[in-house]
C-alpha cells in the first residue's frame, strides 16, 4: 500500500511537490496501520507519518515557487537559536508545519550564540522579523556558569543568573519567543555522591524550571512561551546520545527534538489563527463501551469494568476540554430518543447532554452530519475535530468534509485520550474568560434560534432581541480577545489577516492609528467582545484597514451599528473622509457588499496584483445607528446608559 511518505518521494521525484504542496497536509495525515510506533512518533496504531522523514523530503521546495501555485498559503518564518547545536530540529519542524498546511522559512543562528543572535539589533535573527524565535536551552545554559569543582549552591548561583538573561531575552527577542525547561542530566546530578547533596540539586533545577514556566505570567503579554519539556520526556527516549553531545555539542536527542517540533507546530498553527473550535464525538464504542442499539442503555458503560473505565476517562478528558471552551457535539448512527434518554438517565456518564451545543443522532453519513453541525454552529468545517473508531467513517469523513481532522481511535479505548490530545487541535497561547463561557453562549443561542422562529419577521425578531451594542478602546485584558478574534475570524473579516495579543498592544497605543473594541449584549445575555475595527489618520484621512466581527452576532445589526459610531467620530473631529478596503478571501464574501450598503462608494481596485476594492465615504451624510440597537459606548463619547 502505498503511504503518504511514498506519494511525497513520487512527487518530489516528478519535480511537482510545490504545485502539489495543498496535498501535503492530507498526505501527512494518512493513517499508518497496526504496529505503529507509539505516542512519539504520533502513529499510535494510526496517526501521521513521521515529520521529520517528511521535513527532509520537503527540505529543497522553492517557497516562492509554492506560493505561485497556492498564493494563499500561510508562511511561517521560524529563527532558531540556542546554547548548543540546534539545525536538527527543522527537518521535524518543517514536517509538521507542512501537515497544518503552512510553510515553513527558517533562520539558523550559529552554536552557542543565542544571546547576541537574540540581542543584537542589527543580527540576521532580528532583521528577518520572525513570527516565532525558538532558543532552545540545555543543561550547559546553567552548568557553562559553573565552576569545574562545585556544589548544589553553585548551581543555584549560576540559575538564577540564567533566569534573569531569559527574562531579558524575553522583552528583546522578536516576534514571540519560545524558551523550554531544562532537563537534568544524570550525568551532572550523580557527580554529587551523597544523596542530601544530590536532592538539594534536583530541587534547585526543578526551582529553576518553575521560575521558568512562570515567567509566561510576568512576561509580557502573548510574546513568550514556554514549552515544559517534562511530559514529552516521559512518554519515552533518552534525552540526549552522549556522543552526539561529546563531539558534536548536540545536547537534545533527535526524538525529544520531534516532539517538540510537534508542539511548536500546534503553537505556529495557533498564531495563524487555525485553532480548531468544536470537537464532534461518535457515541458506540467512542465514548461508551456497547453498541446502544444493540444493547440498549443498560448495555452500555463507562465504568464498572477496565474497558468501562477507560471510556469514562475519556468522557472526562472531553468535559475538561469542553470547560475551556471547546465546544462539543455528537454525530452518531444511532436512534434520537434513545441517545437523549440515556445521555440523560444513565449512570455511568460524565458527559451529559447539557455539555452538547449539538447532537445529531441519525442515519444520514457522517460527512453530512458534520456539514450539517458546521453550519448549525455558524462554523466552517476547518473549525472541527472529528473522533470515531470505525476507519470506513473516518475514511468517509476524509472524502466527503476533507477539511475536518480527524482522530482516528480503535477497539483500545486506554489509547483514547492520548489519540485525542495528540495533535493540540485546541491548543491555544492564552485562554480568555470569552472562551471558557463558550458553550453557554451557543446554548443561549438555540435560544435566540427560538425567538427568530417564533417572530413574525426578522425586523421584528431584532427588535425583541434587544441589542445593546458598545464601541470603544481596548481594556488591557482585552488584548488577548481581541487577537484570538482577529486571527480566528473569517466570515466578517474585510481585508483578511489578523494580530497577535503585542502587536494590537502596541497598534493602541500608536496615537495615529485607531484600535477600538466591539461589544454587545442582548436579552439573553452579554456576548462580550464580538469585533474590532482598525484604522489610521494620515493626512486628515480616516483609513479602515480592516473591521472583524465574530459569526455569533453578524445580521443582528451589529456591524451597522459601529461603523455607523466611527464615521459619526470621524465627522465630529473634522476629518475629510474615510477609505476603506475589502479584500476578498475563501470565506468573507457575504461581507463584500457591506461598506456600500453603509454609505460607501466605489473607488477602484489595488491593480493586478492587488485583489483589494477601495471605497471612500465623504463624511456629507452618515448613516444611522439601526433603530433596533442601543448603544452603551461610543468612541470619544457617552452611550446612552451612561456608559463611557
Amino acid at each position: 500500500m502505498t503511504t503518504g511518505l511514498d506519494r511525497l518521494r513520487e512527487l518530489r521525484g516528478q519535480g511537482l511537490l510545490e504545485k502539489a504542496y495543498d496535498e501535503v497536509p492530507g498526505l501527512l495525515a494518512q493513517e499508518s496501520g497496526p504496529g505503529g510506533r507509539g505516542a512519539r512518533s504520533g502513529t499510535t496504531g494510526g496517526g501521521p507519518v513521521s515529520a521529520a522523514a517528511a521535513g527532509r523530503l520537503l527540505g529543497g521546495l522553492d517557497a516562492d515557487a509554492v506560493l505561485a501555485h497556492h498564493p494563499s498559503t500561510p508562511v511561517v518564518t521560524v529563527a532558531v537559536t540556542g546554547q548548543s547545536t540546534v539545525g536538527h530540529v527543522i527537518d521535524p519542524l518543517r514536517g509538521e508545519l507542512a501537515r497544518h498546511g503552512l510553510l515553513l522559512k527558517t533562520v539558523l543562528g550559529e552554536h552557542g550564540t543565542y544571546l547576541r543572535d537574540l540581542t543584537d539589533p542589527g543580527g540576521e535573527l532580528r532583521t528577518a522579523r520572525p513570527d516565532l524565535t525558538l532558543c532552545l536551552l540545555d543543561a550547559e545554559t546553567v552548568f557553562a556558569q559553573v565552576p569545574a569543582v562545585w556544589r548544589p549552591e553553585d548551581v543555584e548561583r549560576a540559575a538564577e543568573e540564567a533566569l534573569g538573561r531569559c527574562a531579558a531575552l524575553a522583552e528583546a527577542a522578536p516576534g514571540t519567543l519560545v524558551l523550554n525547561t531544562v532537563p537534568l542530566p544524570r550525568e551532572r546530578s550523580h557527580q554529587l555522591i551523597d544523596h542530601r547533596s544530590r536532592a538539594l540539586l534536583g530541587a534547585v533545577w526543578r526551582e529553576f524550571n518553575a521560575r521558568l514556566l512562570r515567567l509566561t505570567a510576568s512576561g509580557p503579554d502573548g510574546r513568550l512561551v514556554v514549552i515544559d519539556l517534562d511530559p514529552l520526556i516521559g512518554e519515552g527516549g533518552p534525552v540526549t546520545d552522549p556522543r552526539l553531545a561529546g563531539h558534536a555539542k548536540v545536547r537534545l536527542g533527535a526524538e525529544l527534538l520531534a516532539a517538540y517540533a510537534r508542539e511548536v507546530g500546534h503553537l505556529a498553527r495557533a498564531l495563524a489563527g487555525r485553532v480548531r473550535k468544536c470537537l464532534v464525538l461518535d457515541l458506540d464504542d467512542t465514548l461508551w463501551d456497547g453498541v446502544l442499539g444493540e444493547e440498549g442503555p443498560e448495555g452500555v458503560a463507562a465504568a464498572g469494568t477496565l474497558r468501562g473505565e477507560a471510556f469514562g476517562a475519556f468522557q472526562r478528558c472531553v468535559k475538561q476540554l469542553g470547560s475551556q471552551g471547546v465546544l462539543l457535539a455528537v454525530s452518531s448512527k444511532n436512534d434520537e430518543g434513545l441517545v437523549l434518554r440515556t445521555l440523560s438517565t444513565h449512570p455511568d456518564l460524565v458527559l451529559r447532554e447539557g455539555d452538547f451545543v449539538r447532537i445529531n443522532a441519525n442515519w444520514e453519513p457522517k460527512d453530512v452530519n458534520l456539514t450539517d453541525i458546521a453550519r448549525a454552529l455558524d462554523l466552517g468545517t476547518d473549525a472541527l475535530v472529528f473522533a470515531d473508531d470505525s476507519p470506513a467513517e473516518r475514511a468517509r469523513v476524509r472524502h466527503g468534509a476533507p477539511d475536518v481532522a480527524v482522530v482516528a481511535l480503535d477497539e483500545e479505548p486506554a489509547l483514547h485520550v492520548t489519540r485525542l490530545l495528540a495533535d493540540g487541535w485546541f491548543d491555544t497561547p492564552r485562554l480568555t474568560d470569552e472562551d471558557r463561557a463558550r458553550t453557554g453562549e451557543y446554548h443561549r443561542q438555540r435560544e435566540r434560534r427560538a425567538l427568530h422562529a417564533g417572530a413574525g419577521s426578522h425586523e421584528e425578531f431584532l427588535r425583541a432581541l434587544e441589542v445593546r451594542v458598545g464601541l470603544g478602546p481596548p481594556r488591557p485584558h482585552e488584548f488577548a480577545r481581541m487577537s484570538q478574534l482577529t486571527l480566528r475570524t473569517n466570515q466578517f473579516n474585510l481585508a483578511g489577516g489578523g494580530h497577535p495579543e503585542a502587536e494590537l498592544a502596541a497598534l493602541a497605543a500608536d496615537p495615529a492609528r485607531w484600535l477600538l473594541a466591539a461589544r454587545s449584549a442582548d436579552r439573553f445575555g452579554d456576548n462580550g467582545l464580538v469585533g474590532a475595527v482598525l484604522g489610521t489618520v494620515t493626512a486628515g484621512v480616516l483609513h479602515l484597514d480592516n473591521m472583524w466581527l465574530s459569526c455569533r452576532v453578524l445580521a443582528r445589526g451589529v456591524e451597522q451599528a459601529c461603523l455607523a459610531l466611527v464615521l459619526e467620530r470621524a465627522r465630529a473631529l473634522g476629518l475629510s473622509g474615510v477609505t476603506a478596503r475589502y479584500v476578498p478571501t475563501a470565506r468573507n464574501h457575504r461581507a463584500r457588499d457591506f461598506y456600500p450598503s453603509c454609505g460607501f462608494t466605489r473607488a477602484g481596485t489595488g491593480g493586478p496584483a492587488d485583489a483589494a476594492v477601495r471605497f471612500h465615504h465623504d463624511l456629507g451624510r452618515v448613516p444611522e445607528v439601526p433603530a433596533h440597537v442601543r448603544i452603551t459606548e461610543a468612541p470619544g463619547g457617552r452611550g446612552t446608559d451612561g456608559h463611557r
